[in-house]
């Protein structure tokens, strides 16, 4: 006999959604607090970061453990191929020199641990030449602080960690250029201080590296400057509660999160303190998010102005250091061996790459929970038949909002991967570039803003409802109202009311990955008192085969997923384009839309579900479509 999964109920232990927001440990901290902290005298250089004793024990590693050593000999050829490469000039990208500080970070970081590890004076000389060069830019493009904020970290590491075999004039150079164009436009230029999205925590991040580099001769700024990081970045620290969830996605989970990591890091090894801010519990979760966001196809589930590729990072290794939680970084470890097997250089991708070094853990166990759920302004769940398996099903799925930083008309979204290929994608994010550089405002977020008019950002392109087609409402926020982990019927439930309103009277959407390995995505709606059309879509790169009205057949490199729908509704499966609506959108290649349109009568409700299975597994038995609001009694503590 088949078990109905959907349909079976579960018991759960009730638990109120008020019970499990943990206070988080953010409060201000005053001046007196910090001044109390700081040392008469400032620590020797090195001490951003690491210290000639943390160096040796990096040597010592190096020679010990094969995998750090091939790391450190790829350090080594990158180091090599930047001495042959001119310095960076000040060249603009619109209205961005990001793209040039982050180069610079990127040289400096790599020909500054090269040098410590192997004092091999070329790597010294042309950090040398990088550095001035960077210091007689006219300024650092204050107008777009990020950039700023990057170029200053890049500068301030190079100069402490360099500072002994520097000559006195270049220091005079580097330090005079951290103060101009770094510290003081901090002051003047002070939006993202107590920001709430990514730029707090790369722009406070990188002015108290500057701070702190230069705290012997300039004690009271650096007071002054740590004093307004370590209660600044509390606002956007608590977006990560309650949970760990980041709500701009894992790409800028990982730009905000490292420099929120290398903040507290070196306020640890300059001050011995962070202030209790890593106790933050959304903060010190949230590697346990992104460890999560990772499908095992090797692709983000990318949301919302995320690429949907990953890749070698160092910071995940700071959190399984921190917290004594080596699981976290089991990914992080599978990218590292490949790398060493195949192409080295692509563990040193990423500008801050050589801090794995100084980071960097013990093999890994493998991860013991395949669910994970993290509420907040965006909330998401994902869930996995297979830590280690290449070919496992992996189902992520996300509420939230499109009013967040970054958002998109998205709530509702899902993907999915099976078999090592992913079936339901997400397009990405548009060049932010081509489209300021229309004049078109990129960033409003009213209803009527430019902004929902390209195709990527609006609903139109997403793995989820379009209603008598209309764009999701921007101030609506869709809750997880259900959740469990437990094997039988891991399962998440967002309640899209809000999102849709004045379209639909209620809109409910279901996610269960079952233990046979297929996919369940249902819908419960209400429409409202006039006649409403809906559509049910999804991305694809698969080629579609239409079988009947009901189900459909996708296929990619030999491989196929079945799809299905079950329930009262009278649909037609059929593909939808993806390409460019305007002339500013851009080109989706290789990818269509795969789904159906029905119609509601006023007050009708109807429950359906489409069903996602891989190739080899039979479909679940659903002829009748149990309420979502019965999938669990509560919503339990979620493992993170």
């Amino acid at each position: 006999m088949t078990r109905n999964y959907a349909l079976t109920s579960l018991l759960i232990l009730p638990c109120s959604l008020g019970m499990i927001h943990a206070a988080p440990v953010l409060r201000t901290i005053p001046q007196q607090e910090v001044q109390a902290i700081f040392p008469q005298q400032a620590p020797p250089h090195p001490r951003l970061l690491m210290s000639e004793q943390q160096l040796a024990a990096v040597k010592a590693k190096i020679q010990s453990q094969p995998a750090l050593d091939g790391f450190y000999q790829a350090l080594l050829r990158k180091a090599d191929a930047i001495i042959k490469q001119e310095p960076v000039t000040r060249v603009k990208t619109g209205r961005r020199l990001l793209g040039v500080s982050r180069l610079c970070l990127d040289r400096v970081l790599a020909l500054g641990m090269a040098y410590r590890l192997s004092d091999k004076r070329a790597y010294l000389k042309r950090a040398e030449t990088e550095m001035l060069a960077a210091a007689a830019f006219t300024d650092w493009n204050p107008s777009h602080f990020l950039d700023v904020a990057e170029m200053t970290a890049a500068l301030a590491l190079g100069y402490d960690w360099l500072y002994p075999d520097l000559p006195a004039s270049s220091r005079r150079e580097i330090k005079q250029a951290i103060l101009d164009k770094g510290l003081h436009p901090s002051f003047k230029v002070t939006h993202w201080v107590n920001g709430h999205n990514n730029w707090n925590q790369v722009c406070n991040g990188g002015i108290t590296l500057g701070a702190l580099a230069l705290m012997e001769d300039e004690p009271e700024l650096a007071l002054r400057i740590v004093h307004r990081a370590v209660n600044g970045v509390q606002a956007v620290m608590a977006q990560y509660e309650p949970d760990g969830a980041y709500p701009e996605g894992p790409g800028y989970w990982v730009y905000g999160t490292s420099y929120n990591c290398l903040l507290l890091a070196a306020l640890d090894s300059v001050l011995g303190t962070d202030f209790g801010l890593a106790q933050a519990p959304g903060f010190s979760r949230s590697a346990a998010y992104y460890l999560n966001v990772t499908g095992p196809a090797g692709l983000y589930f990318n949301y919302p102005d995320s690429g949907s590729r990953d890749g070698f990072i160092c910071t995940v290794f700071w959190f399984a250091q921190k917290y004594n939680q080596p699981y976290l970084a089991w990914t992080q470890h599978q990218l590292w061996q490949r790398a060493l097997q195949q192409k080295p250089g692509d563990l040193l991708i990423d500008r801050l790459s050589p801090l794995t070094l100084l980071w960097a853990t013990d093999k890994p166990a493998v991860p013991e929970h395949l669910s994970w759920m993290g509420r907040g302004s965006n909330g998401v769940a994902m869930f996995r038949t297979s830590w280690i398996d290449p070919n496992a099903v992996y189902l992520a799925i996300k509420g939230g909002s499109p009013g967040v930083s970054h958002g998109h008309m998205d709530v509702g979204s899902f993907v999915v991967d099976a078999d090592g290929l992913r079936w339901a994608g997400d397009l990405g994010p548009e060049s932010y570039d081509k489209i300021e550089s229309r004049g078109m405002n990129l960033w409003g977020q009213a209803q009527d803003a430019e902004r929902w008019t390209i195709f990527r950002y609006n609903n139109t392109s997403h793995n989820t409802l379009v209603v008598n087609d209309q764009h999701q409402r921007v101030k609506g926020q869709a809750p997880i109202i259900r959740y469990s982990a437990l094997k039988e019927f891991p399962h998440t439930v967002f309640d899209l009311s809000a999102v849709y309103e004045g379209q639909l009277a209620q809109a409910l959407r279901g996610a269960a990955l079952l233990p046979t390995g297929q996919i369940v995505i249902q819908d419960e709606l209400t429409a409202p008192d006039h006649p409403t059309s809906v559509r049910w879509a999804m991305v694809t790169s698969a080629e579609v085969e239409l079988r009947s009205d009901r189900t459909a057949l996708l296929k990619q490199k030999g491989k196929t997923l079945g799809l299905a729908v079950v329930g009262d509704i009278e649909m037609r499966w059929t593909t939808f384009s993806t390409e460019p609506k305007a002339d500013y959108d851009a080109s989706n290649p290789g990818t269509r839309m795969v789904g159906f349109a029905f119609e509601l009568t006023p007050g009708r409700i109807v429950r359906y579900a489409v069903t996602l299975s891989p190739s080899g597994t039979a479909r679940p038995s659903l002829e009748t479509l149990k309420p979502l609001r019965a999938w669990s009694a509560a919503l339990p503590t979620p493992h993170n």
